[in-house]
């Protein structure tokens, strides 16, 4: 995906079927999901596995690692929306990161 552009993993997922000229149906049919289930990953109704992600990378000739972080990104995002937190929080959490880095 590109790193100029930024978009959230469901977005991503559909814009790769998309691109690929691919239906839901055929797309879940090869990653082992319900059509249903891949509609709603793709309109962030759903969050997909860690299973159901390595599966989407691996469909797609991506990289795992990326496509996981595209994902964790999300969620941290919304995480802060959520909580109607402002970006100091993000560099609490990251010195808190390296702080536990040296814990484990």
């Amino acid at each position: 995906m590109s790193k100029n552009k930024v978009t959230t993993f469901a977005e991503q997922v559909r814009t790769l079927r998309e691109e690929a000229k691919l239906s839901l149906r055929e797309v879940a049919e090869k990653i082992g999901i319900d059509t249903s289930l891949l509609g709603k990953i793709e309109r962030n109704e759903r969050q997909p596995t860690k299973e159901q992600i390595k599966q989407v990378a691996k469909y797609f000739k991506l990289d795992e690692k990326e496509m996981m972080k595209e994902y964790l990104s999300d969620q941290i995002a919304y995480r802060i929306l959520e909580e109607e937190a402002d970006l100091d929080t993000l560099k609490v959490a990251e010195r808190k990161v390296q702080y536990l880095k040296t814990k484990l």
